[in-house]
C-alpha cells in the first residue's frame, strides 16, 4: 500500500466528494503530519513551527465549523502504531462531524475560513483526509 501525504484535495477526489449522498451526516477524520518550520504561501517570515501554526488554525477552525453544524469531535497526538507498519508516523489525528457535505463545501469556501486555513497550509506538510459515515 502507497501512501501519500497532501494538503489539498485533487480533481478527481474533489469530483468525488460531489457525487452521491450529500446529505447525510459525515466524519470527516484526518492524519496530520507538521513541517519542522511553518512556511507561509505569502512568504511572511516567521518562527513557527509548523504544529504551532496548525495549532492557530485548530483554534480558528473551533468557530468556522459550528457556523455550518459541524464541530470537532476528537483531537489527539499520535503515539505510537499499534498495528500494522508505515515508513513515517503522522502527529496528530483530528475527527470533524458536518450535517452534511454541503456543510463542509460552504465552510471551506468562506472567506473567513479560507484566511484561517493559511496557516493549515503553512502548518502542514501533508494529511490523509477520510471521509467516513454511518
Amino acid at each position: 500500500m502507497e501512501v501519500k501525504n497532501a494538503i489539498e484535495p485533487n480533481e478527481q477526489q474533489m469530483q468525488g466528494f460531489l457525487e452521491g449522498d450529500t446529505e447525510s451526516p459525515i466524519e470527516m477524520v484526518n492524519l496530520l503530519k507538521f513541517k519542522d518550520k511553518a512556511e507561509y504561501e505569502d512568504g511572511r517570515e516567521t518562527n513557527l513551527s509548523g504544529a504551532e501554526a496548525y495549532r492557530i488554525y485548530a483554534t480558528e477552525v473551533v468557530d468556522h465549523l459550528s457556523k455550518v453544524g459541524a464541530e470537532t469531535i476528537f483531537v489527539g497526538e499520535v503515539s505510537r502504531l499499534m498495528l500494522g507498519e508505515v515508513e513515517e508516523l503522522w502527529d496528530m489525528v483530528a475527527i470533524a462531524r458536518y450535517p452534511n457535505k454541503k456543510a463542509m463545501l460552504d465552510m471551506i469556501l468562506d472567506p473567513d475560513y479560507q484566511e484561517s486555513a493559511k496557516h493549515r497550509a503553512a502548518g502542514l506538510k501533508g494529511q490523509l483526509n477520510i471521509e467516513t459515515k454511518k
